[in-house]
């Protein structure tokens, strides 16, 4: 079970939506998506285990998807899996919230 979702709406009162598709031609995913302040939350897993995210060929696949995501104006919070559940998310989201 997901408990992020409603972790963040407990703590910032936000709508989190798992795995948006946020390009219309590419089949790109977030994470997580604050659909309504363009906030998308991307869990990073495999940074000691020489992971996807951190292997050649998926390191740049990820640089393109998050361009496209700063493209379309969206702001992007980066997290290992152990800090997804954590009051440091949390305040990072709320910062960008009250950003605007």
């Amino acid at each position: 079970m997901d408990l992020f979702p409603e972790f963040v709406r407990r703590e910032t009162g936000a709508t989190v939506t798992p795995e948006h598709r946020f390009h219309p031609a590419r089949k790109w995913r977030i994470d997580y998506a604050i659909i309504d302040h363009k906030i998308a939350i991307e869990q990073e897993g495999g940074a000691y285990t020489n992971g996807r995210h951190t292997r050649g060929a998926g390191f740049i696949a990820d640089m393109e998807k998050y361009n496209e995501l700063t493209r379309a104006g969206w702001r992007l919070i980066r997290v290992t899996p152990q800090k997804l559940m954590s009051m440091n998310t949390i305040n990072l989201i709320k910062d960008l919230i009250n950003a605007k």
